[in-house]
């Protein structure tokens, strides 16, 4: 991605405003490809990495605070994702009996069948967003993301 050819500038930009104008572009991209694959199942971007979340937990519950803190995108609407995926059967709230302050999240059979068509068409969709990065390109671009 030529970001001067992007942006349509001539200019010549500073490699430190350079860097970061890749970056937000790169996640733009990669944000778009991913809205438009989840599109077909009805599920937004965030309320994928919820449900996600929940079929990490293995069957055991999850609160929202529990949720909100392995967010991928940090969202403070955390309550309302939730709601959006109980309104679709994707997963289950139950007060806690030992504390009623404390709510308990799981994901349906529902959610998990989802996430199943879901991660086939992930998959094809990362292959296509990295097609240009051998395996060893891919570590190492990690590498030094892992610098951030």
């Amino acid at each position: 991605m030529n970001v001067e050819a992007v942006i349509k500038t001539d200019k010549t930009i500073p490699l430190e405003s350079r860097t970061i104008i890749h970056l937000m572009l790169i996640h733009t991209k990669i944000n778009e490809q991913l809205t438009t694959l989840l599109k077909p199942f009805n599920v937004s971007l965030q309320q994928f990495n919820v449900l996600r979340i929940l079929r990490g937990q293995n069957g055991k519950p999850a609160n929202l605070s529990t949720l909100n803190e392995r967010m991928v995108t940090k969202a403070s609407n955390t309550t309302r994702l939730v709601d959006k995926l109980l309104t679709k059967a994707l997963v289950n709230r139950v007060t806690c009996s030992s504390n009623r302050r404390k709510v308990e999240i799981t994901i349906t059979a529902k959610g998990n069948a989802t996430l199943a068509a879901i991660d086939t068409a992930m998959k094809t969709t990362e292959k296509s967003i990295l097609h240009n990065f051998s395996k060893s390109e891919l570590q190492l671009l990690n590498s030094l993301l892992d610098k951030f």
